[in-house]
């Protein structure tokens, strides 16, 4: 399945771009074309970027070209990438370097694609771990408190300061939160306590035991509030 990229059917593609349906005729021609080569080219050349199909490709080089030039999210780059490039290591090797740029995305997201990319691939883990801890906060969103949670089950066996430290650095702070937010913040967090990790339920403890103690509210209120606290503490 060996293919090398020795550009056969570059004049031919060029020759295309004269039309406006360039990629339309470029994909009928080449998506399903019987020379590897072909639909290795044009996974490269493809305008929009490569074509699902083409990350799906039996031919290994082909996929590994497409996954690298494709504009899809993340987890559906993963999803549907041709299974034998990650079970090799040669091959995998050839995405890594696009996969590090994908794990920096998908941790300074919300989570549910890292989340769900590292229970099909346990074995990117690293690439995890390593933007945990090193990544640069690019995105004010912040992970989903039962994504985080499966994240750290996941992470169970490397789980560490450094880990834990990086995650916390990405979980929603409160001092941006008005009040009805923070209350609503917290109602979420105790509805879901059963499925939150421990690390998750003793972080938002702490914060918003500080934050309870900062503000001032109705003494009534202020019960009601510490009693969702002490769930999270596991206190009864």
């Amino acid at each position: 399945m060996a293919t090398s990229f020795t550009l056969t059917y570059k004049e031919e593609i060029e020759a295309l771009q004269e039309y406006g349906d360039f990629e339309e005729r470029g994909d009928t021609i080449y998506l399903s074309h019987e020379d590897d080569e072909a639909r290795l080219e044009w996974a490269f050349y493809r305008p929009s970027g490569s074509h699902p199909h083409q990350v799906a490709d039996k031919n290994h080089m082909v996929a590994i070209m497409a996954f690298n030039h494709s504009r899809l999210t993340p987890l559906k780059r993963f999803s549907i990438l041709n299974p034998e490039v990650i079970a090799d290591e040669h091959l995998r090797n050839k995405i890594r370097n696009r996969s590090r740029m994908l794990f920096r995305a998908m941790v300074d997201d919300d989570f549910k694609e890292l989340v769900t990319v590292l229970e099909m691939y346990p074995i990117f883990f690293d690439l995890a771990y390593d933007q945990m801890i090193n990544g640069r906060i690019w995105n004010e969103i912040y992970a989903n408190s039962l994504y985080a949670s499966r994240f750290l089950t996941l992470a169970q066996s490397k789980l560490d300061d450094k880990l834990i430290v990086g995650l916390k650095r990405r979980l929603q702070p409160l001092g941006a939160l008005t009040i009805e937010e923070a209350k609503d913040y917290l109602e979420n967090l105790y509805k879901q306590v059963q499925n939150l990790h421990v690390v998750i339920k003793m972080y938002y403890a702490d914060e918003f035991q500080v934050w309870l103690n900062s503000i001032t509210l109705h003494p009534l209120q202020k019960i009601i509030w510490q009693k969702h606290i002490n769930i999270l503490k596991d206190i009864s």
